[in-house]
């Protein structure tokens, strides 16, 4: 089985939380010609929108879902077993820094595990499969909204989900312990040295 129960209700509970704290920051394009602060100051006193929150997660969670799933399906590829979590833990701490508005969000909102038994060259391929996930989903609707003529919605659509994976590919592939690139990183450097 390619996923199980437990992990479609992560993604559901992943894809609704990161909606919720990604709302305000992807709020679907106004139709008026003129935007100013005042425009988004009077739509967050609003209340709660399910526009935005919607278009907030269709924008953010497949890019985080497939990124995971270029893990999962590597990792199966090479006959591990693998399972796709949501991050509890640091989705809750995403609430928080939401609800306390700070201008920047660092939290992992999902993770997958497969066991430690992979060559290096495997665990490289593994780590590099997530990031090379964004990578085609930051080059491919860059490349739409330049050659394509789109509709005002379309268009914002897909230029902001192609900021959003250019911004997780770069930010994945930093060599950090605990980070894609950290892995990617020293996965080649066992198989070169």
């Amino acid at each position: 089985m390619l996923l199980g129960l437990i992990e479609i209700f992560d993604i559901i509970i992943m894809t609704l939380v990161v909606g919720f704290i990604f709302k305000d920051l992807f709020p679907r394009r106004p139709k008026v010609e003129v935007i100013t602060p005042e425009y988004y100051l009077r739509k967050r006193r609003k209340g709660f929108n399910w526009n935005d929150f919607w278009f907030a997660a269709a924008i953010v969670a497949p890019s985080i879902i497939l990124h995971e799933f270029g893990h999962k399906f590597s990792a199966i590829y090479y006959g591990l077993s693998a399972t796709f979590h949501a991050a509890y833990t640091w989705l809750v701490i995403g609430v928080v820094l939401k609800l306390i508005s700070p201008g920047f969000i660092f939290f992992v909102p999902a993770y997958v595990s497969y066991p430690n038994i992979a060559t290096p060259l495997q665990s490289t391929l593994i780590a590099f499969a997530g990031p090379a996930v964004n990578l085609v989903l930051w080059i491919v609707p860059w490349l739409i909204t330049k050659k394509a003529k789109l509709k005002r919605d379309a268009y914002h659509f897909l230029f902001l989900l192609s900021r959003i994976n250019m911004l997780l590919f770069i930010f994945n592939m930093i060599p950090i312990p605990g980070f894609d690139g950290y892995w990617v990183f020293n996965g080649l450097f066992q198989v070169l040295f």
